[in-house]
């Protein structure tokens, strides 16, 4: 059965016999997951358990969309195919055959459980085993906040579990490419060293995170008869969607699995690999076409209009990096531009044109995404507030941003530390008020400072915070009663808290947003993405607190304080699926460019903000680490120059307005100032090429 309309060239694919191997290629919007999921269902109708196919992603929301098709009614029983990540299978494996492998992949404790780290998780102890360091005055000439050296040192052992090579070489690789000041050569060297520090601790102390998954995975077990028979014998059906995201271990793995499989479907995305920063390598992915029989190219969009078809090949051809045939259809038809001199008026348009496009055309919200090369706080506050002025739905994503920004966290974890004053933790009157004003519906922030200036208090070392009733009537006028009410009601619960046996920390949470933040007359109550930012920071303390309570309870340490601390110094900065998940509700989806790409779904109106902007053709800075020194397809021994700087910047635009463009059905709106948001002028290649494009058309 078919749960999507399909073309007859895809059906006809889709119904291949159930012993053949695919690779099937293209770019974004010409069916090529569609058909992945109609495979699905073609094998499973034809008689092929589900338990034995396996669809291997890149990250877990691409697997969604299978997921859902699962899920509709009238689908053919017969189990449920797995849909997992190369950290996924890696870590069920080791979790399988833990006992076969453990000792001979260097754990000091064979005999006991792993325990498996994620990205925050492995943060903290990065921090356990690196902060003593930084006293000696490692890194001292770095200018970066800690959390992001702890980050990228991770990465760079990441990088050498994908690539397969010793991350004991980290180093060596990074100071062979450089050819800057030589000061820097101390840097690469003082991470490797925190590198070799912290995977000796894992080692000692049975920790796995990503980059040790990969490697006992890919070194010891899937080198071994058992894990590999096992594998292969459980799923004889391969189904690899976005295989170009993918990193070379993957690739590697497939180059061993596909000759084994009974069939396969391989999908490629002719113009992606966005994930390159990440260690994804399309160039490997591409060399899998060569074990399938069946290769398969979709040129055909059924997403994007000829008018943005038109815009598409212009652009390539503004930017230098590909001849593509110009259409005769005029490419300003999929285009809408206006020029101001300063930012915030150009923040004026785009909310204004969003108004219009939903109100006066219909458009949904949902239809509608705001991208920038990179959303700061301050651009992120300002959208939302121009477009929440208008009520109009909207929801944002940054992956960089972590839970400690969140005002929410903020709120949560002070009076955390107002319920449990044994930890030592004092707040400040900002930070008091601050988190009434998020706690207490209603409340501003001139009467919170007003109110906390009053009843919080400090009484050797502990805080306190007294009763409303204790205040003069005249000041209690001022503040209103009804919030005063509210504000008796949340002290008398904490007072009651702490006068209990206390819980853990995330039951703390749990129980104060159940029963206090979440009910009519408080903060949280009508405030979905409050809800989800509690629900991800319960989950965070609950994943800190199964990976390090034992440890810190041998050394005498309450974890809910250690927790607290470390996402006051940055540490714990872990994202969350629920935020990556493709827009369900009717919103506007504000995003950096490459957020939206990841989550890989079309819609009717992109706005390009910051169109001068540099960034759109610059890779992150990133001092620890490089993604592409560090990556198979670099040659050892090379320097990385200015020309493959600026050689590097050129596809990363091309790839990422061509990914953009295939992705929108109708129009995109440039928004362009002369001055960017500090205030300087922007002349950046992605403005010139519009310019270049506008100024041919005007003289033809």
């Amino acid at each position: 059965m078919s749960v999507l309309p399909i073309s007859p060239s895809q059906r006809k694919l889709v119904q291949l016999p159930t012993n053949r191997k695919i690779f099937l290629e293209g770019p974004a919007g010409t069916g090529k997951t569609t058909v992945g999921i109609e495979r699905l269902l073609y094998l499973m109708s034809s008689g092929i358990p589900g338990t034995s196919i396996l669809i291997l992603v890149p990250q877990r929301t691409l697997g969604t969309p299978y997921l859902d098709a699962m899920n509709t009614p009238g689908v053919v029983a017969g189990g449920i195919p797995t849909v997992i990540t190369i950290s996924g299978l890696a870590q069920r494996m080791v979790e399988l055959f833990w006992p076969t492998i453990a000792e001979v992949a260097g754990f000091a404790k064979p005999d006991i459980p792993p325990t498996f780290l994620n990205l925050e998780t492995a943060q903290y102890y990065m921090a356990y085993n690196v902060r003593p360091l930084f006293d000696e005055g490692l890194f001292s000439s770095v200018t970066m906040d800690r959390n992001r050296i702890y980050s990228q040192i991770i990465d760079n052992l990441n990088k050498a579990a994908v690539v397969s090579f010793p991350h004991r070489e980290i180093g060596d690789r990074l100071k062979s490419a450089w050819s800057g000041e030589p000061g820097q050569s101390r840097v690469y060297d003082d991470a490797q060293l925190c590198a070799n520090l912290f995977r000796d601790y894992c080692l000692k102390h049975n920790l796995l995170d990503f980059s040790l998954q990969i490697e006992v995975f890919w070194n010891f077990l899937w080198t071994s008869t058992l894990c590999r028979e096992y594998l292969s014998s459980t799923y004889h059906h391969l189904i690899v969607d976005n295989v170009e995201e993918d990193v070379p271990v993957t690739h590697d793995l497939l180059s061993d699995w596909l000759p084994l499989a009974e069939s396969a479907l391989v999908i490629y995305d002719s113009e992606a690999g966005y994930r390159r920063f990440l260690g994804a390598d399309s160039d490997g992915a591409y060399k899998l076409k060569q074990l399938c029989a069946d290769q398969v190219v979709f040129s055909k969009s059924y997403v994007t209009s000829p008018e943005i078809q038109s815009l598409s090949a212009y652009l390539q051809n503004a930017l230098h990096r590909k001849s593509a045939p110009l259409s005769r259809i005029d490419p300003r038809l999929a285009l809408r531009h206006q020029t101001h001199t300063y930012y915030p008026q150009m923040l004026d348009w785009i909310s204004n044109e969003i108004e219009s496009l939903i109100n006066d055309e219909g458009v949904s919200p949902k239809n509608i995404v705001v991208l920038a090369p990179f959303l700061s706080d301050s651009l992120r506050f300002s959208i939302v507030n121009r477009l929440e002025l208008k009520n109009i739905p909207v929801k944002t994503h940054r992956p960089s941003r972590s839970l400690r920004e969140e005002p929410a966290t903020h709120c949560l974890l002070t009076l955390a530390s107002l319920a449990h004053p044994e930890w030592g933790f004092v707040p400040s009157k900002f930070d008091v008020a601050y988190s009434l004003l998020q706690a207490i519906d209603g409340l501003d922030i001139i009467r919170a400072k007003i109110l906390v200036d009053i009843v919080f208090r400090v009484r050797g070392s502990i805080p306190a915070l007294s009763a409303f009733d204790q205040i003069i009537p005249s000041t209690q006028e001022r503040i209103s009663y009804v919030l005063g009410e509210k504000y008796d009601h949340l002290r008398l619960w904490l007072e009651e808290y702490r006068q209990s046996s206390r819980g853990e920390l995330d039951h703390f949470i749990s129980m104060l947003f159940g029963e206090v933040l979440s009910q009519p007359a408080f903060g949280f109550h009508s405030n979905y993405d409050l809800g989800q930012v509690t629900g991800n920071l319960v989950d965070s303390i609950r994943r800190f607190r199964k990976v390090t309570s034992e440890c810190l309870a041998d050394a005498g340490i309450p974890w809910g304080k250690e927790y607290i601390e470390m996402v006051q110094a940055g540490v714990i900065a872990a994202q969350y699926i629920p935020s990556w998940q493709t827009q369900e509700e009717d919103a506007v989806f504000i995003a950096p460019a490459y957020t939206f790409l990841v989550n890989n779904y079309p819609v009717d109106i992109q706005f390009w903000l910051d169109v001068g902007n540099r960034s759109w053709a610059e890779r992150l800075y990133q001092p620890l680490t490089h993604p592409y020194v560090l990556s198979r397809n670099w040659m050892q021994d090379k320097i990385w120059t200015d020309v493959e700087e600026v050689e590097t910047g050129e596809r990363v635009l091309f790839a990422l307005v061509v990914g953009l463009l295939n992705r929108c059905r109708r129009k995109i709106y440039l928004g362009l100032s002369e001055y960017n948001e500090q205030g300087f002028e922007q002349r950046g290649p992605l403005l010139q090429a519009f310019h270049r494009i506008l100024q041919s058309l005007a003289t033809d």
